[in-house]
């Protein structure tokens, strides 16, 4: 049932206010793209989502945002019709009918019948016919959450694909895939069955250009199996609409790398060439610390059940030039902290087989996010995906300045923290908080290396001399064959461990001293380093318990790479350090609350961290993805203890968090921006305004 959620708004102004008129037209233009990619999103959620989308517009535009006058013209009770905007918000906002945090599904909380009363006094043609189309799944659960075809789950990845036999069908569409040198992050796979009973496999690409169907497998006749094609054209009318907006974003671009990335983009997007992407993204890289930055393409794998195919995603930020230099003298330090995580040798000058020799300091900035077209709207992020770009190009680390504001006013999972630390957990946990991100993002995901064949009998390690395991003590066994990627050899658990030693290595350095004298948290100071410190521990635990709520019991299925991970580091310290988190939990009362000894934080917390941190980079470095599929698997089960916590915890689950983010319109040769109300409605009209077509 969709709950009533909790607005904030994504605040650009003074931002977007210091930037010179062609500044002001770049960011326009290439928000208008971002936006464009609505639909597309909208087409991996769900086949209804697009449906429910036009409905929500439509009530809005056949009362020009008048919801009162439209309720009482349908005469429905002033909070049932609140029920439906609140299910509009958070449709919006997660861009889809599943929660883009979960993945679970939501439905309006409004009964259908009152809901199809506002429908006819809307009195359009047009709007009656989207709720008769999009009525039945609207509200129909099953599906409760996204996840392979099956009964009780559904991905719009994978159009037409059976439950028996998804998993074979996917493993030989990836085959033939990897075969062809088919990048994933843009296709679909559509299954479909001709009178004769014959099936054939569509890997429907994302293109512009509408080509004919390549067959890349004949069925054979003889053996069972599906003919496997490769198909062009699949979002090509939202993808035109992309490339003519970024034609009008070239004339205002700031230097020639800003040009080449959007011609590079272009043809990506034209013929569905994600070399060309790739192309695209090493001149991302290049183009450092600009006043506008933008991400543009099919980014991230959270949503797709095996993990490889990417969500589309645009993101428009204005630089934060104070915090940016903070975030750039901390990326300054990184050769020397890098140093201080547990598979570094303590040996000068050498950082060991399993990290790069030489720690380079990405391009850190903070920004104010102008348009962030996503299901989710992280506070930080880490780009590119590709490991191979990452090694040999580099990457960026961004923090959005004003989605942390609203982790600044939020102190969820409140209710398990014991009341007589509540205030000073209020008071401590954005400090934390924003440490554990930035630490996360630079040295989580800007650490590591892999130890690989990069081409049949080349290596960059000695094959013959391999290094030893340092925590078996053994030479390693397994690495990256050639061709081989972190994603497509951890499958779909790749997205959750990642973030998951992402996490570890947030909190692992969360004490140091260097760190925390950058960001002001001196003995001195008002908030001490103790104070981080001891505030990320028991969050910790709290995220932790927190993570049960994207946990299906009866799929058994986790829905979000990041509450899987919680769980799975606060799992492990409970059973590594039994004597440093208490849990008290009452079911009558549904009440559970985490203490936790503090001074046995530093002495038992941290090292165990680093014994969980130490296993997880090994099994990646090394590709050794059964060793780590065991170990993560059984950090990750719920037991019958777990199942009480979890219920406790959905019974007092903080509102779902919602964006009101503002739009640009051009006003002559001018730019102006808009903001709106932190309020159901406000997040209504701002994608009413947004004219997605």
């Amino acid at each position: 049932m969709s709950a009533t959620p909790q607005v904030f708004q994504l605040s650009v102004a003074s931002a977007f206010q210091r930037l010179s008129p062609q500044q002001k037209l770049y960011a326009h233009y290439m928000a208008k793209p971002a936006w464009s990619g609505t639909r597309i999103i909208l087409r991996q959620v769900s086949p209804e989502a697009n449906g429910i989308f036009d409905l929500i517009v439509g009530l809005y535009q056949s009362c020009d945002g008048d919801w009162d006058a439209l309720g009482r013209r349908s005469h429905v009770a002033d909070g049932d019709l609140e029920l439906f905007l609140d299910y509009a918000a958070n449709f919006l906002s997660n861009m889809g009918n599943y929660y883009g945090s979960g993945d679970q599904k939501f439905v309006p909380a409004i009964p259908a019948a009152e809901l199809a009363r506002v429908v006819a006094a809307a009195g359009a043609s047009s709007v009656a016919g989207l709720w008769e189309s999009v009525r039945g799944a609207m509200y129909q659960a099953p599906p409760v959450t996204l996840g392979p075809p099956g009964p009780l789950t559904q991905s719009a990845y994978y159009p037409g694909c059976e439950p028996e036999s998804f998993e074979a069908d996917a493993a030989s569409a990836a085959s033939v895939m990897e075969d062809q040198a088919i990048l994933p992050e843009n296709t679909r796979l559509y299954k479909q069955r001709a009178s004769s009973g014959e099936a054939s496999l569509d890997i429907l690409r994302a293109s512009l250009q509408d080509s004919e169907p390549v067959c890349l497998v004949e069925r054979d006749p003889v053996e069972s199996g599906a003919t496997i094609r490769l198909v062009g054209g699949d979002h090509k009318h939202e993808l035109a609409r992309i490339v003519h907006f970024l034609d009008q974003a070239l004339v205002h671009v700031a230097n020639p790398l800003q040009a080449k990335m959007i011609r590079q983009l272009q043809d990506s997007f034209r013929t569905g060439n994600l070399d060309a992407y790739k192309d695209a993204q090493r001149t991302w890289v290049e183009d450092r610390a600009p006043s506008v930055e933008t991400v543009l393409g099919f980014v991230e794998p959270y949503r797709d059940p095996l993990g490889v195919r990417a969500e589309f995603e645009g993101i428009v930020g204005i630089a934060d030039a104070g915090e940016t230099q903070r975030l750039r003298q901390l990326a300054q330090l990184g050769a020397r902290i890098i140093r201080r995580l547990p598979w570094v040798p303590g040996v000068a000058a050498d950082n060991g087989p399993f990290e790069k020799e030489v720690f380079e300091a990405p391009d850190f900035s903070s920004v104010h996010s102008l348009a962030y077209a996503s299901s989710i709207v992280f506070p930080g992020i880490n780009l590119p995906n590709y490991n191979d770009i990452r090694q040999e190009s580099g990457y960026k680390n961004i923090i959005f300045s004003n989605r942390m504001v609203a982790e600044s006013q939020r102190a969820r999972g409140i209710h398990m923290v014991a009341e007589a630390e509540r205030d000073t957990f209020r008071t401590h946990r954005f400090h934390a908080y924003y440490v554990w991100v930035v630490l996360h993002e630079i040295f989580g995901h800007g650490s590591g290396r892999f130890l690989m064949e990069t081409v049949p009998g080349r290596f960059n390690f000695d094959p013959k001399n391999p290094p030893s395991h340092p925590v078996t003590g053994v030479p390693i066994a397994t690495w990256y064959r050639p061709g081989q990627t972190w994603t497509g050899v951890f499958g779909s658990l790749s997205t959750t461990l990642d973030e998951c030693r992402a996490e570890l290595v947030g909190a692992y350095l969360i004490d140091d001293e260097d760190i925390l004298a950058v960001f002001g948290y001196t003995p001195s100071a008002p908030i001490q380093p103790e104070d981080v410190v001891y505030n990320l521990y028991l969050q910790l635990g709290i995220d932790g318990l927190r993570g049960l709520e994207n946990y299906d019991p009866d799929t058994k299925k986790w829905g979000q790479a990041h509450s899987r991970a919680h769980y799975a580091i606060f799992r492990h310290l409970l059973r590594d350090t039994p004597a440093l988190y208490t849990i008290a939990c009452d079911p009558e009362r549904k009440s559970l609350t985490i203490t936790l000894d503090r001074p046995r934080v530093l002495q038992e917390g941290k090292p165990s961290l680093g014994r969980m941190l130490l296993n997880l980079h090994i099994f990646r470095c090394t590709a050794d993805s059964t060793g780590c599929k065991a170990y993560y698997e059984d950090l990750t089960r719920v037991d019958e203890e777990a199942l009480q916590w979890r219920a406790i915890v959905l019974a007092r689950r903080d509102p779902p968090l919602t964006f009101a983010q503002a739009n640009t319109f051009l006003e002559g040769e001018m730019v102006t921006l808009r903001e709106y109300d932190a309020t159901a409605r406000g997040v209504v009209r701002s994608w009413a305004e947004r004219e997605v077509h």
